[in-house]
């Protein structure tokens, strides 16, 4: 697989935004690596950077442009890859596009090159869990060509995979840093490479109208409204995943949908009769007892995410048996509903991840224990009224942090008048609400209110940027805290 090399080689590649999560990082050393002379610019210092810039410090003759952007670098450069936070109608790339240059994305890039089949997992929230553990069922499965049920029988057989037995199962997207480009010569055409794909990418993907040949929405909700503006048009980024979907010889596209979700349900209906394409639909119900009893993470939206990707490796051959024998090894990713520690009987769990008010709900509905929530950061212009009611109804209390403390501690005070909440003869606590100037007084509120049966969770509904660099700096310190905590009571 060498012919990047040819596009790259002799080329100035300006890479569009370094970042923090390994993208920017990916796309530089590729660069690198296929010989292109390598500018990188990001609006953020070098400070900020510097995990991602230590990551490159091997390579010779890399430039970089830190903290501004020079309309100069977007005129003269051959090639502009732009990181996925970057607007498609951002002035540079303006700038970029008037000067006749080419402008991509990692992800584009990636789907342009990439030898083997793609399944694409995207949803607002449950993707990367999903990813994850559709990944390790694809890679612990023990099976030749044995079907476990007549409907994954008929779902195989259209899907022609008897002469395509995959050879390597890959992983990426927004899980632990993991690779694309650098990667990109290893992946073989008998390969699966299982991705999460956001709303940002999707987006770019849809430049160049490509999708993957497995497509999965977990579920979709209000997110990220201060770059889409509106939950329609975050939907339409999302549903590219599909809209761009296309037959790959005699293999049928296949979109998978979770059937308790109100829009996967209608794009369903949407997409069923479409010529070339397979559609599946998926729920928690589908998780039979055995395999519960197997599956160590809490929660009906952890079972939604089995079921689907157990959709997904049914179409390759894993069978029930296959799914039962990895079930538990497989445990909660970092930042996900993480159980930290169990101490005096209180046990702490790290949700950061959860960064909508989606996210903190569907943590609150995984525990019948008392809860007390840590909650708040930085305000994504989204609504918090539902997460008041469902903090009014479950949480023992509520410590508030961040930008957005005010508004869901407002959120939570109306509940307890509103019509609604009385329409729907919700059940209210006497939830006790609590702000703090910093996740370290939060922590220590929370230990002084928790007894031991309880659950201490950090599920913020905010993203971190008015605290933390990102979710996993403020999940880490959550747990550094905790253990700090657990010290102290030892």
């Amino acid at each position: 697989m060498q012919n990047h090399k040819y596009e790259f080689a002799g080329k100035t590649v300006l890479v569009m935004g370094l970042g923090r999560f390994g993208g920017g990082v990916d796309v530089a050393m590729f660069a690198h690596g296929a010989g292109a002379k390598v500018i990188v610019t990001d609006l953020a210092s070098a400070e900020q950077l510097s995990d991602s810039i230590n990551r490159l410090r091997d390579l010779d003759g890399i430039e970089f442009r830190l903290g501004s952007h020079a309309p100069a670098d977007f005129e003269q450069t051959d090639i502009i890859v732009a990181n996925p936070a970057v607007p498609g109608d951002n002035k540079f790339l303006q700038i970029a596009r008037r000067a006749k240059r080419f402008v991509t994305s990692q992800i584009n890039i990636f789907f342009e090159l990439c030898p083997a089949k793609i399944i694409g997992i995207t949803g607002a929230n449950g993707k990367s869990t999903t990813t994850a553990m559709t990944a390790h069922l694809l890679k612990n499965t023990t099976s030749d060509s044995v079907i476990a049920s007549e409907a994954k029988q008929s779902q195989a057989t259209q899907y022609a995979l008897r002469d395509t037995q995959y050879e390597k199962v890959w992983l990426s997207g927004n899980i632990g840093n993991q690779p694309l480009l650098t990667t990109i010569d290893q992946i073989g055409q008998n390969d699966l490479v299982v991705l999460e794909l956001s709303s940002f990418q999707l987006e770019q993907l849809a430049e160049i109208q490509k999708a993957p040949d497995v497509a999965m929405l977990t579920n979709l909700t209000p997110n990220h409204l201060d770059r889409h503006g509106t939950f329609a048009n975050y939907c339409a980024a999302k549903e590219n995943i599909f809209k761009f979907q296309k037959p790959n010889g005699n293999r049928a596209a296949v979109s998978i949908f979770n059937a308790e979700d109100k829009i996967a349900a209608e794009w369903f209906e949407k997409y069923k009769n479409e010529a070339g394409r397979i559609c599946i639909k998926f729920s928690a119900d589908d998780v039979g007892d055995e395999l519960r009893e197997r599956f160590a993470l809490p929660g009906r939206a952890n079972l939604s995410n089995l079921a689907g990707a157990m959709a997904i490796a049914g179409l390759f051959d894993v069978t029930d048996d296959d799914i039962k024998n990895a079930l538990p090894a497989f445990k909660a990713l970092p930042h996900r509903l993480e159980l930290v520690e169990t101490i005096n009987g209180i046990s702490w769990y790290n949700d950061s991840k959860a960064t909508t008010p989606e996210g903190a709900i569907t943590a609150l509905d995984a525990f019948e224990q008392p809860t007390i929530i840590i909650a708040g950061g930085y305000d994504k212009d989204i609504p918090f009224d539902k997460l008041g009611e469902k903090i009014a109804e479950k949480a023992k209390a509520a410590i508030l942090i961040g930008t957005t403390a005010p508004k869901i501690a407002s959120a939570i005070n109306n509940t307890k008048t509103s019509l609604r909440a009385k329409r729907s003869n919700l059940q209210l606590r006497n939830t006790k609400i609590e702000l703090a100037d910093s996740l370290a007084d939060a922590v220590q509120l929370a230990n002084q209110l928790a007894e031991a049966g309880d659950v201490v969770l950090l599920s913020p509904a905010c993203a971190s940027y008015d605290m933390f660099e990102n979710y996993e700096q403020r999940g880490r310190e959550f747990t550094r805290l905790v253990q700090e905590t657990g010290n102290l009571r030892q």
